[in-house]
């Protein structure tokens, strides 16, 4: 690696690490198969920026040490869902417990738009590259044409709910499915702002199966989204407990929008090969979905989870969003209930933030199935990756209540009044 050794002469100027050659590496052989001098050499690296950098070259020292922190998580035996992901390359939202108020909220939805759209964007060109045989890159078990044609075409459904909110459905056309996943791949590039992050940089598969780049980025859409669920949550909850119930419906509306919205992400995943899944996964170990912090950020948010599932590996995956809920992390369930009894949320408007929470209950049910469904058909009676069950697991946890049975009727309701599960 030449250009990495010729880097690490002057290991001061994080600007010019030679990131390209060094992806190609990780391209050749996978990140489970690189070789330790190379990785020997990047821990090099690492080490060198991490010592102070002055002036402007703070911003490329940070984003250096976090690539190469995710680079070696298998080299530093800390290999995860979060470092597979490369999340923190992404730069998605980590969940404070302060709402976004207006404009600011405003710019953090269209922000996560932008970044969902490139990421679908980026899958789609890498397929249509592939089939032009225009790239090498994971050339094992590549997909056929008719496969290519609908990846194209449900990508760019699940892509067109974000393009809308961003006013910009026309400029993707109604052509055949591989000229608008083009067309889609045109407007990502406007689409990026400066600062954005270098979606290259968070392209790091285990092997070389071609079916890998589209799950790395389905699922790095899915937690795009589930960072923006968990901010109209928290807003929920602050809306709430500040006497604006209608800013609570529609910011819970809004979170239901975005899970139904998703839907489509599931279609273009179902398209993976499974025998090619099955390749690329044995290579996963220790990194599963089960260690998503936004999914449990949202799971938490809705209502606080019973001591046995608190408890859980599934908690256990995640001690950070585990510590705030044992210090007491306000919920939708409890602020609802608080409202209600406090006698806050009555008549018109109790009943539509009622609505909108047996809504969004719906939709996260919903997309549990889903997911339980896919997983399913992916991999069997396999057991999961990260150390757990699998499907027995996901199975275990899509019927549980989103929310307290009976926590979302209208106030006047009474006892016989429709549950929320």
């Amino acid at each position: 690696m030449r250009p990495l050794i010729h880097w690490l002469s002057r290991p001061t100027e994080p600007r010019r690490f030679p990131y390209s050659p060094v992806l190609k590496e990780f391209h050749r052989s996978g990140k489970h198969f690189a070789e330790k001098s190379f990785l020997a050499l990047l821990d090099s690296a690492r080490q060198a920026v991490t010592r102070p950098v002055s002036g402007t070259g703070d911003a490329a020292a940070r984003q250096l040490t976090a690539f190469l922190d995710v680079a070696l998580d298998k080299w530093d035996g800390r290999y995860d869902y979060r470092s597979y992901l490369a999340l923190r390359l992404l730069r998605l939202p980590c969940g404070t417990n302060d709402p976004t108020p207006g404009a600011q909220a405003a710019a953090r939805r269209q922000s996560r738009d932008r970044l969902l759209v490139r990421l679908v964007a980026d899958a789609l060109a890498f397929e249509l590259a592939a089939d032009a045989r225009t790239t090498g890159l994971l050339p094992l078990q590549r997909p056929g044409p008719a496969v290519v044609v609908k990846r194209c075409r449900l990508g760019v459904r699940a892509a067109a709910p974000a393009l809308a909110r961003l006013g910009m459905t026309e400029a993707i056309g109604s052509d055949a499915p591989t000229t608008t996943a083009a067309n889609l791949h045109t407007i990502a590039r406007d689409l990026t702002f400066p600062g954005d992050p270098l979606l290259r940089l968070t392209m790091l598969p285990v092997h070389v199966t071609h079916d890998e780049y589209l799950f790395i980025r389905v699922l790095q859409g899915y937690e795009c989204l589930f960072a923006g669920v968990a901010d109209e949550l928290r807003a929920a909850v602050a809306a709430l407990a500040g006497h604006t119930p209608g800013t609570a419906a529609d910011r819970l509306g809004y979170a239901g929008d975005l899970l139904r919205a998703a839907a489509p992400l599931f279609s273009l995943l179902a398209t993976m090969q499974p025998e090619s899944f099955r390749t690329f996964r044995q290579y996963t170990e220790g990194a599963s979905a089960i260690q998503s912090r936004s999914y449990k950020l949202i799971e938490s948010l809705c209502r606080t989870p019973q001591a046995d599932r608190l408890d859980s590996v599934a908690y256990q995956s995640v001690p950070e969003i585990q510590a705030r809920v044992r210090v007491g992390q306000p919920t939708v369930d409890q602020a609802y209930r608080s409202a209600v009894s406090e006698g806050r949320l009555t008549g018109a408007d109790g009943a539509l933030v009622a609505r909108r929470m047996a809504a969004f209950a719906g939709a996260l049910s919903q997309w549990r199935r889903t997911h339980l469904r896919v997983a399913v058909w992916m991999l069997g009676a396999q057991t999961g990756t990260g150390y757990t069950e699998g499907t027995p697991y996901l199975a275990a946890n899509s019927a549980a209540p989103v929310f307290t049975p009976m926590t979302t009727d209208p106030p006047a309701a009474g006892p016989t009044g429709r549950r929320c599960a």
